[in-house]
C-alpha cells in the first residue's frame, strides 16, 4: 500500500520553488483539454488548430513580457532558468567572461573558465576592472542569502567598460524590477507557473546567436517545440500575482529573523539589503544536516542553499565565498511567497528553539 504523502506544517522553502497558483492549475487543464480535442495542436503548424496555439502562445508571452516590463520581442522560452542563463553566456559573443563567486551553479557550471568577481563578508560583488566586450554575469538577489545587489551602479559601470551585463533575476523577478541588463533569465516556477518554462529576455540581439539549434521556433532563438502548457500556466499566474505580498513578507522575515536571534542564530548576509522573502540562519554548533533532519520530522520544509545540488547536503560555497567559513556547514535557508502565514513561522520557531538551546547548553 503506498504511504500517503505528508502536508508539512510549514512550507518555508519557496526559493527552491513556489507552489502552483490555482490560476496555473486551470489554465493548464483548459489547454490540455483544447491539445486533447484538437483545438489546439503544435504552435509551429499553419493549420487552424496550430494558428489557436500560436495565438495561446503569443498572448502568453504578452503577458510575461507585460508583468516583467519588457517588450514581447525581447523574450525568448526557455525550458527555465538554467537554459536561460546557459544561452546567455554561451550565445552571446563575449571576449571574457566575468562571474560572481555566489552565482548560482546554473552560471557557474556554464562557464567554469570564466573570471570570478569576488564578494565582501556580506556577499556584495567587488567589480573589478572590466575588460571592453566582456559578458558580466551578476545575480541581483541570491538564492541563498536573498543578498540583493546594486544591479544600477554595476549596469553603469559595465556599460561604461563597453561591457555588456547578464542579470539572474530568477529569485527577484516579481519582489524588484528588473534591472538595466542587456540579458535577464527568469523562471515560471518561482513565481506560481509550472516547472520546464523560463525565459531570456534580450534586449539587443546584436552580436548574439541561437545555441540550440532546431526548426526556427522563437524567431529562430531557440530551437524546440515550445511548452505551450507551461507558458499558458505562467501567464495565468502573473495575471493573478500580489504585488503587494513582499511588504507583508518583510513583516514575516523580521519576525522569523528577531525570534531566530533571541535564541542564538546569526543571519547571513544582514548588512547588506536583502529580498524580503529569503533568510539564511547561521546557528554555530550545529550541523545543517542535523537542522534539517529534526525540523523535517516536525514538519518544517526549508533547505540548507541551492536545490540545485542533486539533493546533496555540503558546505555551502556561497557562505565560504563570503568568507563564512562556520556558516557555511551550518547554515539553513528559509523561503516565503505569497502564502505564507504567521502560523508557519511560528511553526518554524517552535521547532527551531530546541535546536538552539541544545546548543547554547552543548557550548
Amino acid at each position: 500500500m503506498k504511504a500517503p504523502t505528508q502536508i508539512p506544517k510549514a512550507y518555508l522553502d519557496w526559493a527552491a520553488t513556489a507552489p502552483l497558483h490555482p490560476a496555473a492549475r486551470t489554465a493548464m487543464a483548459d489547454a490540455a483539454s483544447k491539445l486533447e480535442s484538437g483545438a489546439y495542436a503544435n504552435p509551429s503548424s499553419v493549420h487552424a488548430p496550430g494558428r489557436a496555439a500560436r495565438r495561446a502562445l503569443n498572448a502568453a508571452r504578452e503577458t510575461i513580457a507585460a508583468f516583467l516590463r519588457v517588450p514581447a520581442d525581447a523574450l525568448i522560452f526557455t525550458s527555465g532558468g538554467t537554459e536561460a542563463l546557459a544561452l546567455a553566456l554561451n550565445g552571446a559573443d563575449a571576449r571574457e567572461r566575468l562571474l560572481g563567486t555566489t552565482e548560482h551553479p546554473a552560471v557557474l557550471e556554464a562557464a567554469p573558465g570564466a573570471i570570478r568577481i569576488p564578494v565582501d563578508r556580506e556577499g556584495r560583488a567587488q567589480l573589478p576592472e572590466i575588460p571592453a566586450g566582456a559578458l558580466v554575469a551578476i545575480q541581483h538577489a541570491n538564492n541563498e542569502t536573498g543578498v540583493v545587489q546594486d544591479m544600477a551602479r554595476i549596469a553603469e559601470a559595465v556599460h561604461a567598460a563597453g561591457a555588456r551585463l547578464l542579470a539572474d533575476c530568477v529569485q527577484s523577478a516579481g519582489k524588484l524590477p528588473i534591472p538595466p541588463a542587456d540579458f535577464v533569465a527568469v523562471s515560471g516556477h518561482k513565481l506560481g507557473g509550472p516547472a520546464g518554462i523560463g525565459a531570456l529576455v534580450v534586449r539587443c540581439k546584436d552580436g548574439f546567436r541561437p545555441v540550440q539549434r532546431g526548426g526556427g521556433q522563437e524567431q529562430g532563438w531557440r530551437g524546440g517545440t515550445e511548452n505551450l502548457l507551461g507558458a499558458i500556466g505562467w501567464a495565468a499566474a502573473l495575471e493573478l500575482w500580489n504585488a503587494e505580498f513582499p511588504a507583508r513578507a518583510a513583516a514575516l522575515q523580521q519576525r522569523l529573523e528577531t525570534a531566530a536571534v533571541e535564541v542564538g542564530a546569526r543571519v547571513n548576509g544582514a548588512g547588506a539589503p536583502r529580498l524580503p522573502t529569503i533568510s539564511s540562519l547561521h546557528l554555530p554548533g550545529v550541523p545543517a544536516a542535523t537542522q534539517l533532519m529534526q525540523l523535517d520530522m516536525a514538519g518544517i520544509a526549508v533547505s540548507q542553499g541551492s536545490a540545485c545540488s542533486s539533493g546533496t547536503l555540503k558546505s555551502s560555497p556561497t557562505l565560504e565565498a563570503m568568507g563564512l567559513l562556520e556558516a557555511a556547514g551550518q547554515s539553513l535557508r528559509i523561503s516565503t511567497g505569497w502564502r505564507t502565514t504567521e502560523a508557519e513561522i511560528d511553526k518554524f520557531l517552535e521547532a527551531y528553539a530546541p535546536l538552539a538551546r541544545k546548543a547554547r547548553s552543548a557550548a
